[in-house]
């Protein structure tokens, strides 16, 4: 009997758990490009293209190791345009009744799935090192979920930077060394762009007649199969790696990479795997090419965080997406779709996501994520506009980096406090505030930054909430200790602002 194996664009993984089970010999492998899934949220259009490409070339690589793949181009006349109208077009094609499918990262295409009048066998997705058994066992009984102790779990597991069962160097992590502001460089090594050959030249000319969301497609610089990805990973670690840790919180003007990996795209499509990256980076500290700082805060961020969070998003269910417990409401300005504003983080930020489908997650976390938090704007709308503009953006990292780290919508489920913050941050970790429309150090008037204004108007009036949270108590003494007249200027401010975000006046 021919079962039909769902292979989806960010499964795309030769040995995925679908694939492994599969029966080269007589199942079916099916691939879809549908508008429905380029259409569920307004992805950026690099986005779109880098799935459609990357998911062609794996089918040519799956036809050239003997599977029947039965693929459906965007532009074929028969497409029903979305996966489970595929599978059941598939299905009738081959007299299949039986789909092998490995569990997707987002929460409304499960439900399509199980929703098919098919016997769909959803597998587990075994890329990850924690399965999903594992990391409800970690979390059983936990008042409070925290990184640091499953990371060390994960270290402990990896044996990633361990000796005699325990961490090198001494310590688990090095932070104390890393999260500098950055220089300028004019030697600096930023990744290199891939020509785009026939396959991808292709894809773009399809998405430019079929998307017209926000985001330039062109130029478009991203790899697109497994060497390409592979390369991208081996000229991090020779040439940015070994200042990653030193400038991953850092912000300059027009470096929109700084010593990022980039390679974050990769690992969410299937192309790398997470511990393969990791090894690379523990083999250059091992060969004494990067210092254990940088290579460790990488690999923090891959098994600790990234696993992290997609433990939250299966421990949590489709529910977390709805989370708001701050109540906020307020729409999304403007500016986050490349509106007009004087304030020159935004600007840089939005800019730069407008052009590359790419921001590192500082420039996510703390400055767009923070305007919108201390703006009050609707957690649903901002996850929104990153799983849309992001090119590393599903829903299962993607949600609870915006819900909660973010945006702390689910009330402290993934952290211990709101990353928010006034001007003072931004100035000490970019170089944005010098060539701003407003005054940093300015705490009131209309010249002061909108983030000194907001970032106390946010404490105000989340006071019952946040008073006794240990790690922001200092920030509300802080704020008692201040003149009462100042204290009411900067309320007026703030409600003076708001009043124009809501208007639609450029802020």
């Amino acid at each position: 009997m021919v079962r039909l194996v769902l292979v989806l664009g960010d499964q795309l993984t030769p040995d995925i758990a679908a694939l492994a089970v599969a029966d080269k010999r007589q199942d079916v492998v099916v691939m879809a490009e549908v508008m429905g899934e380029g259409q569920s949220v307004a992805h950026h259009p690099q986005k779109i293209a880098l799935i459609l490409a990357a998911m062609r070339k794996f089918a040519a690589v799956l036809q050239a190791e003997g599977w029947r793949v039965a693929y459906s181009r965007l532009d074929d006349p028969e497409n029903s345009q979305t996966i489970s109208g595929e599978l059941l077009r598939r299905a009738d094609a081959f007299g299949a009744s039986e789909v092998l499918a490995t569990r997707p990262g987002e929460w409304r295409v499960l439900r399509d799935l199980e929703d098919l009048p098919l016997s769909v066998n959803l597998l587990e997705d075994d890329r990850f090192i924690c399965r999903e058994a594992e990391f409800a066992a970690w979390a059983e009984g936990r008042k409070q979920l925290r990184i640091e102790w499953f990371y060390r779990d994960m270290r402990r597991k990896t044996g990633l930077l361990m000796a005699g069962g325990k961490p090198v160097g001494g310590q688990w992590n090095f932070d104390h060394d890393n999260r500098k502001p950055a220089k300028r460089d004019l030697l600096r090594p930023r990744p290199g762009d891939v020509v785009p050959d026939a396959v991808v030249e292709d894809v773009l000319t399809l998405v430019e007649s079929r998307f017209g969301h926000f985001g330039r497609l062109r130029p478009f610089r991203w790899a697109t199969d497994r060497a390409g990805a592979l390369a991208a990973l081996a000229e991090f670690v020779a040439e940015r790696l070994p200042r990653f840790g030193e400038e991953q919180d850092a912000m300059l003007e027009g470096e929109a990479f700084l010593s990022h990996a980039v390679i974050s795209p990769y690992l969410n499509l299937g192309l790398l795997s997470p511990i393969e990256v990791c090894r690379a980076a523990e083999a250059a500290w091992q060969a004494g090419k990067v210092p254990i700082a940088a290579a460790e805060g990488f690999i923090r961020q891959v098994i600790g965080w990234r696993e992290f969070v997609r433990g939250i998003w299966m421990q949590e269910g489709p529910a977390y997406l709805e989370r708001n417990e701050l109540g906020h409401g307020r729409d999304l300005p403007a500016v986050y779709w490349g509106g007009e504003t004087r304030m020159a983080c935004m600007a840089a930020a939005v800019g730069q996501t407008r052009d590359l489908a790419y921001a590192h997650h500082i420039q996510r976390l703390m400055v767009t994520g923070n305007f919108a938090l201390l703006a009050g704007v609707a957690p649903a709308a901002v996850h929104e506009w990153y799983l849309s503009v992001y090119i590393d953006a599903f829903e299962w990292v993607e949600a609870p980096n915006t819900i909660g780290m973010s945006q702390f919508a689910d009330g402290g489920v993934l952290g211990s406090k709101p990353y928010v913050s006034s001007g003072a941050y931004i100035d000490r970790m970019s170089d944005h505030c010098g060539g701003c429309a407003y005054k940093v150090k300015e705490k009131t008037g209309a010249g002061a930054c909108p983030f000194n204004l907001l970032y106390w108007h946010f404490l105000n009036r989340h006071r019952e909430r946040f008073r006794s949270n240990p790690r922001m108590g200092q920030m509300y003494r802080v704020w008692d200790g201040m003149d009462e007249a100042h204290r009411a200027r900067v309320l007026e401010g703030a409600g003076q602002l708001l009043e124009r975000l809501d208007r639609g006046e450029v802020v």
